[in-house]
Formats: C-alpha cells, sequence, structure tokens
C-alpha cells in the first residue's frame, strides 16, 4: 500500500463496456491518499443513454469511493461532458462527494494548480456536439476492437499491451493535431488566470508536462490507458500507468442497474441515478 497525498482520476466512464473497473479497483488497493479528485466523465451518461453495460467491478468502484469518503477521505467530482448534467448541482454534495465544476488545487509545495475536465476546450465538443458522439462511438469500437485483438495476442502467446486506439491517436495526423491544440488552448487558459500548472482529462492522453512555463498534467483514462495522478505527501505529482493483470468480472444484465436510462439524460435523471447509487 502506497500512501499519497492525492489522487486524480479521470475518464473512468462508468456504465460502459470498455470501463477498465478491474484494473481501477487494484490501482486503488494498492494505493491511499487523503484526497480524491475525480476529473470528469467519471459516469458515461452519453453511451448509457444508448445502452447501459454496469459490471459487479464498476459497481465496487462506486462503492469504494464512497467508503473512503465516508471514512474521512476528501472526494471532489468535477464533471466532465459525458456526466455534464451533474454541472447544474455544482456547489452541492451526494453523500459525503461534493460536486465542483472547478477546483484550485493547492500542492503540498505551494503550488496552484487548475482542475478542469477540459471539454471547455474542445471546440468540436462545444460547437459541434454531433461530431463529438460520432467520435466517442468510433473510439469505443476501438477500444472493443483491441479487447478481440488482446485475446488473439494472448492466444498466440504475444506477451506485452497493445493499444489500437492509443496507436490511432499516436500516429493519425489529425489526432495528434487536435491534441496539441488543446494542449496549447488549456496552457493559454492556465497562464492568463497566473496559476502554475493544470490537471485535466477529457482526450484520453495522459502525461506531465512543461509547455512555456506551465506545468500540464493529464490524467489520462480508464478505457485504454489505465492512467492516474497522485500527489505525493511532499507536493510531487507522479504519472502512473497501470498495468497489473487482474481477473474480469462477468456483466451484470443492463435491467440489473438501479435506475434505467433511456434517451437524452437530463440533470434531474443524472441525479436520479447518481442518488441510486449511493445508496
Amino acid at each position: 500500500m502506497t500512501r499519497v497525498r492525492t489522487i486524480f482520476l479521470s475518464d473512468i466512464h462508468l456504465g460502459t463496456r470498455g470501463c477498465q473497473a478491474e484494473r481501477l479497483l487494484s490501482f486503488l488497493k494498492h494505493h491511499e491518499s487523503e484526497n480524491i479528485i475525480l476529473v470528469g466523465d467519471i459516469i458515461d451518461f452519453w453511451a448509457m443513454s444508448r445502452s447501459v453495460v454496469w459490471t459487479a467491478a464498476q459497481n465496487t468502484v462506486v462503492q469504494k469511493v464512497l467508503k473512503r469518503a465516508r471514512h474521512g477521505v476528501k472526494v471532489l467530482f468535477v464533471p466532465g461532458n459525458h456526466d455534464e448534467a451533474l454541472r447544474e448541482y455544482d456547489g452541492t454534495a451526494f453523500g459525503d462527494i461534493r460536486i465542483v465544476n472547478e477546483h484550485i488545487h493547492h500542492t503540498a509545495d505551494g503550488r496552484r494548480l487548475l482542475i478542469t475536465h477540459g471539454d471547455a476546450f474542445d471546440q468540436v465538443t462545444r460547437y459541434h456536439k454531433w461530431v463529438a458522439i460520432l467520435g466517442d462511438m468510433t473510439y469505443n469500437f476501438l477500444v472493443r476492437a483491441n479487447g478481440w485483438l488482446s485475446w488473439v495476442r494472448r492466444t498466440l502467446k504475444i506477451t506485452g499491451y497493445w493499444s489500437l486506439a492509443g496507436y490511432a491517436k499516436r500516429k493519425v495526423k489529425t489526432a495528434v493535431s487536435f491534441i496539441y491544440d488543446f494542449e496549447e488552448s488549456v496552457v493559454k487558459h492556465v497562464k492568463d488566470r497566473d496559476l502554475d500548472g493544470v490537471i485535466c482529462g477529457h482526450i484520453h492522453a495522459a502525461t506531465i508536462r512543461d509547455i512555456d512555463g506551465v506545468t500540464y498534467m493529464n490524467c489520462g483514462d480508464w478505457v485504454d490507458s489505465c492512467t492516474a495522478l497522485v500527489e505525493h505527501i511532499d507536493g510531487r505529482i507522479e504519472l502512473i500507468e497501470w498495468k497489473e493483470e487482474v481477473a474480469s468480472v462477468a456483466d451484470m444484465r443492463s435491467e440489473d442497474l438501479p435506475v434505467l436510462l433511456s434517451g437524452k439524460v437530463g440533470a434531474a435523471t443524472a441525479a436520479k441515478a447518481v442518488e441510486t447509487l449511493l445508496h
């Protein structure tokens, strides 16, 4: 068990087949913290409006975070675009989890970091939502295809993890350009606010790097890369890529989810879903 000051998690996408909840549970088992900050797209209401895949492991993730919150861990939830309906509840709490649309985190070594999901800096998500949804569906297809490829690799006894979605992000010119433009836009905003750095998610591209004097950090995701940021007791922030192999947990049926979601997910429905999960 590693004791850290803060755990930052984004893009878990609970409610989808691609969510690697078993790996996240393994990561949480090995890390204790004073704070947990959820940096958006924790629950994927976009995908759940089409179909719901809710596994026993995903349910355990929710319960694990709630248990830590009840035992004194400070838990903040910064909603993303996939759980944007919760932004209407800025400043309120569900159970012991507080929802805030953005947060300024003060590290142990005195730095001030903006915590935001990041979709506000994505022009496609902001102005062409149907394109964003189509892209999301394509990404989910790549993630599922990667599962089939992983089975083939295991069958052929090929060791090591290889990501089809990650390969596309690194090699497709438009994807590389999008990531670069996104990072530059986020950094400009942080500089304008005279902050030391930023922690975000959204683009599923985990990194820590200095851009024009600003520390840019992205949590990555728990669909493909299985990455998280942790702040150590001295304020140092580390990017962790969790590769530990874990046993898979069979999917529960959609109707086993405590609340049925269909059509467009509004704020009231989202709130009801979260309240149901909390209880």
